[in-house]
């Protein structure tokens, strides 16, 4: 149960036949193909957008560690009189 066999599928086909007839039929393949294709381009962007922001994210941290790291060997952490009321 579940799945589609052979004879579901052909009733499925023969009635698309006779609903839309033989003219639709490739338009509306046609119009399936391009939300298809559009669907994998926005999705392709998303995933590259989101890597782009991750990289920059790891680049931005590791910047910031290094400029602590650079401070604490120089002996100039601003940090440590920050917060402070005493």
């Amino acid at each position: 149960m579940g799945s589609i066999g052979t004879t579901e599928l052909i009733v499925v086909l023969i009635i698309v036949l006779v609903l839309f007839g033989g003219r639709k039929i490739p338009e509306i393949m046609r119009g399936i193909g391009e939300g298809l294709r559009e669907f994998r381009k926005a999705s392709s962007e998303a995933t590259s957008e989101i890597q782009r922001l991750a990289e920059e994210e790891t680049d931005t941290t590791a910047e910031e560690t290094t400029v602590v790291d650079a401070q604490l060997e120089d002996g100039t952490d601003e940090t440590a009189g920050e917060g402070s009321a005493s």
